[in-house]
């Protein structure tokens, strides 16, 4: 990786985003640190679980963090859970440092921040957390924060490292309005499935918790299962949840193959032309159509669906790291040598 003038808006913008690294990494382990504390109410007492901001008394000085199963809980009820209020405070330092980091690119580039794989990886990440953010206002999803923040590190951390390059002209087909709309609408996008993806992560950790508890004594299934599920919504409401942040994406996905293909006619004179990166980006849209027609049908509905939703996301994983990287084709504007 080589580094940029240490007086240039870049050099801030990088400085930015590796102070955002570090406290997502904080935060990554204080989401850890609540997931651990949260096993501990589901092994001290035998009494029913109160529900999220209902004021009942677990014996504890606060309700159980057992959150409702519609997730729907306002922000103000919800349970005093300290560390995952430390793990959502530094989340929301880290977001704000990665923004100016993104923003200072982009001022810097005199352009949009996403015209390149570090960039797209940039602004990628910012929307994921950003759409976590926003969405924690509705449904109560912190137990999210280790698996999104974590993913989020590794990410950046590695786009940073790997995929970081100086701030270069824009090549021809990239001086186009569609570089704005077409690249935008995918990360946005990406940031709807890399939810729907923790949350199928989860389900079918929960999934298989409820028929060990089916099978066997509860206190069996407490010794063989992480305990922390206990205080998670049951696997029927995160498969909903996560059926609707796909169904989100997938009309976000659907708009970027759209324009793509108006993108591609206006820089190429063609439409399709069975190009790598058309062909994959294809081949996401058809793995979440197939998703959302499964789940809708009720013939693939828990395990087999949320298998589906993971495969889309690490498809979409591959399309931007494998395929820009290693697959020729028209779509050469990963930045890298």
């Amino acid at each position: 990786m080589t580094g940029p003038d240490p007086l240039s808006l870049d050099s801030i913008s990088l400085l930015l985003v590796w102070t955002a690294i570090a406290t997502y990494l904080l935060a990554f382990i204080a989401y850890t640190v609540d997931l651990a504390q949260r096993s501990v109410p589901a092994t001290v007492s035998r009494r029913e679980p109160a529900l999220v901001g209902s004021g009942a008394d677990s014996g504890g000085g606060g309700p159980l963090p057992v959150p409702p199963g519609d997730m729907r809980v306002p922000p103000a009820q919800r349970s005093r859970l300290v560390w995952a209020r430390v793990g959502t405070a530094l989340t929301v330092l880290a977001f704000l440092f990665h923004l100016g980091g993104s923003i200072l690119r982009g001022i810097s580039a005199e352009r949009v921040p996403w015209a390149n794989m570090y960039e797209f990886a940039l602004t990628g990440t910012v929307l994921i957390v950003a759409v976590y953010l926003a969405v924690l206002r509705r449904y109560d999803l912190r137990f999210l924060g280790a698996f999104l923040i974590g993913m989020v590190v590794l990410l950046l951390g590695g786009a940073t490292i790997t995929f970081y390059v100086e701030v270069v002209p824009l090549m021809d087909p990239l001086k186009s309005v569609w570089l704005v709309i077409h690249v935008f609408v995918a990360s946005l996008a990406t940031a709807l499935f890399a939810i729907a993806c923790g949350l199928a992560v989860t389900q079918l950790m929960q999934a298989r918790r409820e028929r060990r508890s089916r099978a066997s004594s509860e206190d069996v299934a407490r010794l063989s299962d992480p305990r922390f599920l206990a205080t998670l919504p049951p696997a029927d409401a995160l498969e909903s949840l996560a059926y609707r942040f796909v169904i989100v994406g997938f009309v976000f996905w659907t708009f970027t193959l759209i324009a793509g293909a108006i993108w591609a006619n206006d820089s190429w004179g063609r439409y399709w032309g069975f190009d790598t990166k058309e062909v994959w980006t294809f081949v996401i849209w058809v793995l979440y159509a197939g998703y959302i027609h499964a789940r809708a049908t009720r013939g693939w509905r828990g395990t087999r669906s949320a298998w589906l939703c993971i495969i889309g996301f690490i498809t979409v994983l591959f399309n931007f790291t494998i395929v820009n990287m290693f697959f020729k084709g028209l779509h050469a504007y990963s930045g890298l040598s």
